[in-house]
Formats: structure tokens, C-alpha cells, sequence
């Protein structure tokens, strides 16, 4: 495999790109038509997600080795080294274009770096801390699109929904490694409670995301639109995840569910750029 491939894989871009689409999303319902500032807010996004992915990967080596020995650096496709400098250098250049969007935005880049680059050296060991940071990194890409846009209040609705609904779906991934962070003394909710008590927590933030996920329509904020395609296309995938992640289930079989439920995060992007649109409002 080539080198570019390989640090194309470090930056685990499709997470990066479900972070890039928040922050137009959180553009999108600001409604200001700032497009050029949230394109640039969305590229910081991107960068900055590739740095945390790559730093991450580089302090996690020994325990993908178990969980994920066919990742870049386990398997022996770069050298860690290169793949600190990677995440360097990707940080730096998110930061430098942040500049030019204003300085909230800078200020608020900046702080999500250092927060990813101390969540994987120190909090992602930790019982639940590790997994509401990484939720609200992710809540924090639909505001900075409201940031870049310069109207954020419309983006709070949708960082709440982000929120929970990730560190249900962080919980998820302790109980799909559960064998790695064993074995390496991680602490997370499944390794420190138990994996039966996460898997409770798992089910209690599901249903409190399906809940959350329909306040903005019972409230009039969104459209008939949002509501039917959250109740049709958002909500089997959620109570398919919950029959899934049971007692039986392998670590394998779990990171498949945790995928999915990544890919439904896409169809959920869908009901709010469709509930928020005063044009389908007209139309219905």
C-alpha cells in the first residue's frame, strides 16, 4: 500500500466528512448565507478531526493490535513518528484557516484540538468522561457552523440531538472493544461497571436521543417533513441497534452495529435540511 493511501486511512476521512456536513448543516439552519465561511469552518473541521483521528491512533497502537490489527499503524504501514508529525501538521492548518473566519472560530478550533489531543492521551481511559467528550466535539461541529455563519441559536437544537445520541453510540464501541481494553487495563464504562450496566446506559441514551429527536417538531421548529422521515428512517435503525446489542453479541458483530448507526446519522442530516426548509413548508 502507498504512503499517501496509508495516511489517507490514519485521517479515518469519512469521520471527518460526517464532521465537515455537521458544520454545513449547522450553516444551513443559521440561514444567514455565509456559505464561504462555513466552507472554510467545514474544512477546518475536516483537518482538525484527521489530526485527532491520526494522534489517536498513534497512542493507541498497542491495544489495536488486538482490536484493530489492520489498521495503519499496527499493522506496520507508516511508523507512529510519521504519524505524530501527520497530526501535526494537519492541526496547524486547520488553526491557520480558522483565522480567517473570525476569531470565535479560531478560539473555538483551537480548543477542540487541544480537547482531542488530551481525550486520547488521558480522558479516553476514563468511565464516561472520554465518551461526552467525544460527543460533544461532534455537537461542537454543528455550532461552529452557526458560529462561522454568524447566527448559532438555530445549531443548539441539533448539538443536544448530536450529543446524546454519540456518547450513546461511544458507549456502544466500549462494549464492541471490550476484549482489547481488557486486556490493556482501559478503563471505560464496560471495562470498570461491567458490559451488562453499559449496555443498559447504551439503551437509556438511545431512547433519550429518540425522544430529544422529536422535541423540535412538537415544538413547531421544524416541519411535518423532519417528522416523517425520523419516524421512518431514523427510528428502525435505532430499534434495530437496541435488538442487536445483547449479551450474545460479538465485538464484531457490535462495531457493524455502531457503523450503521453512523450511516443513520446521514438519513437524520436528510430530516433536518428538509424540516428546516421554508419551501417544503409551503408545499405542504
Amino acid at each position: 500500500m502507498s504512503k499517501v493511501k496509508a495516511f489517507y486511512k490514519l485521517a479515518r476521512p469519512f469521520n471527518a466528512i460526517s464532521g465537515a456536513l455537521a458544520v454545513f448543516l449547522g450553516g444551513y439552519v443559521a440561514r444567514t448565507g455565509a456559505w464561504d465561511k462555513v466552507a472554510l469552518a467545514a474544512l477546518v473541521t475536516f483537518l482538525v478531526t484527521g489530526a485527532g483521528n491520526a494522534w489517536n491512533d498513534y497512542l493507541d497502537i498497542e491495544i489495536d493490535k488486538i482490536n484493530q490489527p489492520n489498521r495503519v499503524l499496527p499493522s506496520g504501514q507508516i511508523s507512529p513518528r510519521s504519524a505524530m508529525i501527520f497530526s501535526i501538521v494537519l492541526t496547524v492548518l486547520g488553526l491557520i484557516i480558522a483565522a480567517f473566519i473570525n476569531p470565535a472560530a479560531f478560539l473555538v478550533a483551537l480548543g477542540a484540538s487541544i480537547i482531542l489531543f488530551i481525550y486520547s492521551w488521558k480522558l479516553k481511559s476514563t468511565v464516561l468522561m472520554g465518551n461526552a467528550t467525544v460527543a460533544a466535539i461532534s455537537a461542537l461541529s454543528v455550532v461552529f457552523g452557526g458560529i462561522a455563519a454568524g447566527n448559532v441559536w438555530p445549531t443548539l437544537w441539533l448539538a443536544a440531538i448530536i450529543g446524546v445520541a454519540i456518547t450513546g453510540r461511544e458507549v456502544l464501541k466500549t462494549l464492541a472493544d471490550y476484549e482489547g481494553d481488557l486486556r490493556q487495563h482501559v478503563r471505560t464504562i464496560s471495562t470498570a461497571w461491567g458490559r451488562r450496566p453499559a449496555r443498559i446506559v447504551f439503551y437509556l441514551l438511545i431512547a433519550a436521543t429518540g425522544w430529544i429527536m422529536l422535541l423540535p417538531y412538537l415544538l413547531d421548529v421544524y416541519n411535518d417533513f423532519y417528522a416523517y422521515i425520523v419516524a421512518f428512517g431514523v427510528y428502525p435503525v435505532m430499534l434495530y441497534a437496541l435488538v442487536r446489542v445483547t449479551k450474545f453479541s460479538s465485538g464484531r458483530q457490535l462495531e457493524r452495529v455502531s457503523q450503521l448507526m453512523k450511516m443513520d446519522f446521514l438519513i437524520w442530516f436528510v430530516a433536518v435540511i428538509l424540516g428546516a426548509s421554508d419551501l417544503i413548508s409551503l408545499l405542504g
